[in-house]
């Protein structure tokens, strides 16, 4: 049996980015209302910016539980990860204990955000990888498109890496939708087709979020 991320400790990661993204930063978030309550959601989030995930962390109204490249997990943030419930993941395979516990956790009726272009780019949904169609069709959780708009403007003066001081950072959360047709067909058929529906929702989201915020 794969151990399933900690849910109190993705509360306890959930606090500790609040207190950072709204010490930081500026967020203005939209929609968060949006996000279904209870039962299993995956936040589908673009990715342009390192802060995007602790973003979204710190905003969302739920304690997520983010797909995160093993890169990432390097000395004392191996751990820390760990304990606030994120699932380290080997882009470069087929993971099956990630995929294991990304879908315990979806099975336990919690979040999973995933960065459905698989790395920072422009953070325009262009490329989206199949393991979103996946963990959708084969969970039944509805996918909430979330955009992160302003993290990448613009350098910050005293640390390059990351956004200006107290600029603005806005989240917008789109409407739930079902990726798959409903049938629960896992061929690779299926979710080529789920995948194109997905494309098609989280690009129509992000205009969308650009409109309402004007950037």
């Amino acid at each position: 049996m794969t151990d399933v991320p900690s849910t109190r400790g993705a509360e306890v990661g959930r606090r500790i980015g609040v207190g950072l993204m709204y010490g930081l930063w500026r967020p203005r978030v939209l929609g968060s209302w949006r996000v279904p309550a209870a039962g299993p959601v995956i936040l589908a989030v673009n990715h342009a910016h390192n802060i995007d995930g602790p973003m979204v962390m710190g905003v969302a109204p739920r304690p997520t539980h983010f797909l995160i490249k093993k890169e990432a997990f390097v000395g004392p943030l191996d751990p820390f990860l760990t304990g606030i419930g994120q699932v380290k993941v080997d882009r470069h395979s087929t993971d099956r204990t990630a995929i294991a516990r990304a879908l315990g956790v979806l099975e336990q009726g919690g979040v999973l955000g995933i960065f459905p272009e698989g790395t920072r780019g422009e953070g325009d949904f262009a490329s989206i990888r199949a393991g979103l169609a996946y963990f959708a069709v084969r969970s039944g959780a509805p996918i909430v498109p979330v955009a992160v708009l302003g993290s990448s403007d613009r350098p910050g003066r005293l640390i390059k890496a990351l956004p200006p001081l107290r600029s603005r950072v806005d989240v917008v959360f789109g409407d739930p939708f079902d990726a798959g047709d409903g049938s629960g067909r896992r061929t690779r058929k299926a979710l080529d087709e789920a995948t194109a529906h997905i494309q098609k929702q989280l690009t129509a989201h992000l205009e969308n979020a650009r409109r309402l915020t004007g950037r």
